[in-house]
């Protein structure tokens, strides 16, 4: 009897350890932060001419050619700010441009303002397009220029 008391005691105390492990084991805590960062969106986009045009004709942001003098004499989109992608200063010059407001950025086949695109990027400006093909390929889809 005493044996028969033994064993089922001893059951019942692994019984209620198994299950006390089980519960341990199989409970899964999911933990919370108190605070959330939202990370700002960044946008750094090679757009084509189609895409381009839509974007500067919303009005919402600014145009930027980094194309040298020279190239600017033979047009313009309308409403560009020049900014010489060679000036020693471009940079200085990036940072008077509002990082807020979207920036469509060309130049005269697109190396350029893809090269302006990451530094804006890395200067902190949220939203940056540019032109797949530059001016050339403004050019040969016959969008009009200014001089």
């Amino acid at each position: 009897m005493k044996k028969t008391i033994s064993i089922i005691t001893l059951g019942v105390a692994i019984a209620t350890i198994g299950c006390s492990t089980s519960n341990a084991d199989n409970s899964t805590e999911t933990v919370t932060p108190t605070t959330e960062i939202q990370q700002e969106k960044i946008i750094n986009k090679d757009v084509d001419v189609v895409e381009f045009k839509k974007l500067i004709s919303s009005n919402e942001g600014q145009i930027l050619d980094v194309r040298t003098p020279e190239e600017w004499n033979q047009g313009i989109i309308e409403g560009a700010t020049k900014m010489n992608y060679y000036d020693n200063d471009f940079k200085k010059q990036l940072a008077k441009l509002d990082e807020n407001k979207p920036v469509y950025v060309y130049c005269k086949s697109g190396g350029r303002s893809g090269n302006a695109a990451k530094q804006m990027q890395r200067m902190g400006f949220k939203t940056v397009y540019n032109l797949l093909g530059g001016i050339t390929a403004w050019n040969t889809a016959g969008k009009e220029t200014v001089k």
